[in-house]
């Protein structure tokens, strides 16, 4: 089949490059993986009454309201929690693109899709500018 040694051995050269490099992408995959599953993404409002942490899908794990909560109506705390969840989730956005730009490179096809899909699944209302990380 093969004409000669050398075209052989080319064309296993090209094998063993080939292999080596999935090899190293599902190395980079698993370990991205790993560090998107530890991320969490926490925000505050203006006058630090409400905190939001949302684990690595966008789900909250933690919220907590300071004593002056009190002083408000409900309706006003619950529309607090609401924006500074979704700054919240804005930020754990923002750490998921960059350890995925870090991890994959700007050119890697993979990166853009994967920062596209998390931003479909943690909505595209990234908060409102005044609730602070």
């Amino acid at each position: 089949m093969w004409a000669d040694d050398a075209a052989l051995d080319a064309a296993s050269r090209r094998l063993d490059e080939w292999e080596s490099s999935l090899v190293e992408r599902a190395d980079r995959a698993r370990a991205l993986a790993a560090r998107v599953r530890a991320l969490t993404g926490t925000a505050h409002n203006p006058d630090r009454t409400v905190t939001v942490t949302v684990d690595s899908a966008g789900q909250l794990v933690d919220l907590r309201l300071d004593e002056r909560i009190r002083q408000q109506p409900g309706s006003r705390t619950a529309e607090q929690i609401l924006t500074v969840s979704r700054a919240a989730r804005a930020d754990l956005l923002r750490q998921i693109t960059a350890i995925t730009t870090e991890t994959l490179g700007d050119d890697d096809p993979s990166t853009r899709a994967i920062i596209d899909s998390y931003r479909d699944r943690l909505g595209r209302d990234q908060g409102p500018s005044d609730a602070g990380r």
